[in-house]
């Protein structure tokens, strides 16, 4: 088959743009008199028309197209555009962009990790070979093998291949949708991406004592149904399973929502099966309004809709996770040895994460832009702990912990000031770490985090010690939490793309940080800091 270039063309689809200001971000004094803000279809516009004149930087060329996917206006009129790419018609896939522009339309820079522009080239492996190499043992392939440029792979070089979807279930029940890439010309699987976030992970809770909840009347009854949040609600899976078909679901468990007939919910024990429903709905009403008081984000894409929740998914499952593809979280009720149910706070909020990073730098879920994927969850989840100040589930460092049952043998399922407590996760970068499950792999950015936030050595905080070491050696004092969780959630939103690497996110935040406090403040510093004490520079 031969392929051709074509005309370069660029269209803004901004179906529901929103206008966004970030929150903690200096304001200049001169932006009294700065320009109006554009809005995001102007600015979206002017980043598409600036792209010719930046081609070198942009990794521009012939036969490529651009999508506007999304923007967000500073309250300086800075505009960030996010975009997506095609060449010749192909997805590229690692070749989304963030472009950023003064209020006046002046090209500011780009945030993108594609190491060049695609070119024209054919398959030279036919796709029924491909799809052989895809298969992993217990999956089937779903639908026919489809043409990419993958550029996400270490070197972030664009190569033509073959991506093919397989289904199947990970080792512990977890539904799995793997998407593999082969290269189109050597036939090496470039890249393997699950699809499927996972995370071992007035209402009487399980964990969290009593708590409020907003409801919805229906007829004589209730439901767990929070009207305030875009309709968020809780349904219960009957210990079924999901049979899903590419982005089809033959079968999906159900999530049939709790209803009550005094609004009282829960006995606070497992012999009432909307108990752990409650604690979902608590975790999600809190990652809720974290996410909106924090940050002026409204849900989970930022447009006030909601998602749902689904308890008591399978039998003995221990682990719960998020689908792009019903938008929903889903939580088994633990195996009854190591785990219980997985409905604590920072788990639900974890999965809620997911949806949020999805949305927004969409970190490909394998190597190291999964293990950042999966510490932005850690990351964010201990920030709603710290937000909800619940005296049943105090802020901590620790993931998981209440889930976690005497016989699992250790505190928490992971520890954010010394990753390598939990005997597979590093405390500090290597040329390894992209090798790691993305679990694992995510050690390096908690660790960063916790350093961030607390500094490094020995301390005490609600009751929980931590000891903190650097791999260089070095001091850190931190920043503070609430500095530290801005600088993340910025580089995320703003700086952060498909493929970002350790590398990469250590520019993203030191980006983010100069935004919020400036070059050369004490946060840009301790930035830079953090990330040495992990060994990524």
């Amino acid at each position: 088959m031969t392929r051709r270039a074509i005309t370069s063309r660029r269209t803004a689809l901004l179906a529901s743009a929103t206008l966004l200001a970030t929150a903690g971000t200096a304001l200049p004094a001169s932006a009294r008199q700065a320009p109006r803000p554009p809005d995001p279809r102007t600015a979206a516009a002017h980043a598409l028309a600036a792209l010719p004149a930046h081609g070198a930087q942009a990794r521009d060329g012939g036969g490529q197209s651009f999508k506007v996917v999304g923007v967000a206006v500073d309250r300086d009129g800075t505009s960030h555009t996010r975009m997506t790419r095609t060449y010749d018609g192909l997805p590229v896939l690692g070749g989304d962009i963030v472009v950023h522009q003064s209020a006046a339309g002046t090209w500011k820079g780009s945030s993108l990790t594609l190491a060049k522009a695609p070119a024209d080239a054919s398959p030279e492996l036919p796709a029924k070979t491909a799809t052989k190499k895809a298969l992993t043992k217990g999956h089937k392939t779903q639908g026919a093998a489809q043409l990419v440029v993958e550029a996400r792979t270490a070197d972030h070089q664009p190569r033509l291949a073959w991506r093919i979807q397989t289904a199947g279930k990970q080792a512990d029940g977890t539904p799995s949708r793997l998407l593999t890439t082969v290269d189109a010309a050597t036939g090496k699987v470039l890249l393997r991406e699950e699809t499927i976030r996972t995370d071992a992970g007035d209402g009487r809770s399980l964990y969290t004592g009593t708590v409020p909840l907003e409801t919805t009347k229906s007829g004589s009854t209730y439901q767990l149904k929070d009207p305030t949040r875009g309709g968020t609600y809780t349904g219960d899976a009957q210990n079924q399973t999901d049979f899903c078909f590419l982005s089809f679901c033959l079968y999906r468990a159900p999530a049939t929502i709790f209803t009550d007939a005094d609004n009282h919910w829960g006995n606070g024990t497992t012999s009432d099966r909307s108990t752990v429903a409650v604690d979902a709905q608590f975790g999600t009403n809190e990652t809720w309004d974290f996410y909106k008081n924090v940050f002026g984000r409204l849900g989970i894409n930022g447009d006030g809709k909601g998602s749902f929740n689904r308890v008591h998914y399978d039998n003995g499952y221990a682990n719960a996770f998020w689908d792009d593809s019903c938008f929903c979280m889903t939580y088994g009720d633990g195996d009854g040895t190591q785990l219980g149910p997985l409905t604590a706070l920072d788990v639900t909020a974890h999965e809620m994460t997911h949806g949020v990073t999805s949305a927004t730098a969409n970190l490909t879920y394998s190597g190291e832009s999964g293990g950042l994927n999966e510490a932005t969850s850690d990351i964010m989840a201990a920030a709603v702990e710290f937000y909800a100040n619940n005296s049943a589930d105090l802020g901590d460092y620790l993931v998981g912990e209440k889930v976690v049952l005497p016989g699992f043998g250790k505190a928490a399922l992971r520890f954010m000031d010394k990753p390598s407590k939990d005997g597979k996760s590093p405390d500090a970068w290597s040329t390894g770490t992209k090798n790691l499950d993305v679990h694992y792999s995510s050690g390096v950015a908690n660790h960063f985090y916790y350093l961030l936030s607390e500094g490094s050595g020995a301390k005490t905080i609600n009751g929980v010690s931590y000891d903190s070491p650097t791999s260089n050696g070095s001091t850190v004092t931190g920043i503070g939490r609430d500095a530290a969780t801005k600088i993340w959630y910025r580089a995320l939103t703003t700086y952060m793309t498909s493929s970002t690497d350790y590398k990469g996110a250590r520019t993203a935040t030191l980006n983010a940080a100069k935004d919020l406090y400036g070059a050369g403040s004490a946060q840009y510093n301790a930035v830079a800091a953090a990330w040495s004490a992990v060994n990524v520079n």
